[in-house]
């Protein structure tokens, strides 16, 4: 009989699925430790992070589904996450222990990555991770002014920076190093070595996630960075302002070229809401997170306000996710931190289906694997649909490119994956820009 309740509980629960990864959660083998007492049923619900912003969710679902079965009375499920270990990681440097590694990144100053950078830590923390926090700027570090601590000095344990805490994230930042008003004067390599230092030479335990606030750029110490630090994702920050749009595109393909996925873009100072007309204003401008979305095919965008809360929480060293947790700031940076969580998941777990596209002689450019389908397109007519930058206006999507300027007889001399929703293709035209969706072919 009760070989026969197991099957009845494992079939109902093969009901609930996991959105994400496609598949239900006993084949995932999130369903451990199941125990069944009369009519009690009692298991544990083993997710993939802690962080998991469908945890709840899951429980809900599953508690409601066994309640259907007549002889079930009380379900009790007890939610908990597998320990993921990153493959080859040395025991040898402070990163061995930390399980996922995200960077907050963005090509110009003052856009509001450290911010961002900052509530994605404390919202990740909220949700039940163990999270830390690297300050990689070192010419500008803002961490001792978002974060106040009464004591900001860094010690060495064992030959390891130990890193501060501030309600239960771990910190790292230059800023701790030196005197507040003592500026950073140094050459790239140096910088360079104490990025290095401050990341893989801190003893960051155990950790869920390790947010890293990255130095704004793409030059010498981002590349160091991306090289030391096995990222598994990097958020953009950025501003509407047409200059804001051509810098986070140099952010996204520098990131491509060193195979770290773009989890999603966050257009800080996006709109503000007028306290008098209660109107949505736009005064830097709109289209910008449209236009990313287009070119590279990527889902995660998100809109953040201009509202005084946030000067007014950083000025007083308080995350906003702890100072004002309800919220619609709030909210957005939660926002951000599940998207950051699902995504990655979605890479880890191989649920994210890319078509495969290639050039056949003839034929053309075959799309296969996509929705069952497989799409051959004329390479003449994909060239002329480019959207780069230099067939595309950036901001306004005005065509430049005219259709007569490009040969019938072009073909692709290369098609390379861009990130997990495009492809990159190198022209026999001597064009080396274009970038399509998926979605788009």
């Amino acid at each position: 009989m009760t070989e026969n309740k197991t099957n009845q509980v494992l079939d109902i629960l093969k009901s609930v699925m996991d959105p994400d990864l496609g598949q239900d959660i006993v084949s995932l083998g999130f369903v451990q430790n199941l125990n069944i007492d009369g009519g009690k049923v009692s298991f544990v619900l083993e997710l993939t992070t802690p962080a998991c912003p469908l945890k709840e969710s899951f429980k809900k679902l599953c508690q409601e589904a066994l309640l259907n079965l007549p002889w079930v009375t009380d379900v009790q499920v007890e939610l908990s996450a597998r320990q993921h270990r990153r493959p080859k990681a040395s025991s040898e440097n402070g990163l061995a222990s930390v399980h996922r590694i995200i960077g907050v990144s963005s090509c110009k100053g003052g856009v509001g990555k450290s911010t961002v950078a900052v509530n994605l830590a404390f919202a990740l923390a909220r949700s039940g991770a163990k999270v830390g926090l690297l300050d990689a700027d070192v010419y500008g570090p803002s961490l001792p002014t978002l974060i106040r601590l009464d004591d900001t000095a860094l010690y060495s344990q064992g030959g390891m920076i130990k890193p501060l805490e501030y309600e239960g994230v771990k910190l790292v930042s230059f800023g701790y190093a030196v005197k507040e008003a003592q500026a950073a004067i140094m050459r790239g390599p140096m910088v360079s070595g104490v990025v290095t230092q401050l990341s893989l030479g801190t003893a960051w335990g155990e950790l869920d996630y390790l947010v890293v606030d990255m130095p704004p750029g793409t030059g010498d110490i981002q590349l160091t960075l991306t090289q030391k630090i096995p990222f598994n994702g990097a958020v953009i920050v950025t501003t509407p302002q047409k200059l804001s749009f051509v810098d986070v595109v140099k952010g996204i393909e520098m990131f491509q070229t060193v195979k770290v996925p773009t989890l999603g873009v966050v257009e800080n100072m996006s709109y503000f809401v007028c306290d008098n007309c209660k109107e949505k204003h736009t005064p830097f401008g709109t289209g910008a997170l449209g236009r990313l979305a287009e070119l590279y095919g990527i889902e995660n965008t998100f809109a953040i306000p201009m509202q005084k809360e946030v000067s007014d929480t950083c000025d007083r060293g308080c995350p906003l996710v702890l100072d004002a947790p309800e919220s619609e700031l709030a909210r957005h940076y939660r926002a951000i931190a599940d998207a950051a969580v699902r995504e990655i998941e979605r890479i880890e777990n191989g649920a994210i289906v890319t078509p495969e596209v290639r050039y056949e002689k003839n034929r053309g450019i075959v799309v296969s694997g996509f929705n069952g389908k497989e799409r051959i397109i004329h390479p003449a007519d994909l060239r002329r649909r480019c959207r780069c930058a230099s067939c595309q206006d950036e901001y306004t999507g005005e065509p430049i490119l005219k259709p007569e300027d490009v040969p019938d007889d072009v073909v692709p001399l290369e098609i390379e994956k861009m990130g997990n929703y495009a492809v990159a293709i190198r022209w026999s035209d001597g064009h080396d820009s274009s970038i399509y969706p998926y979605e788009r072919l």
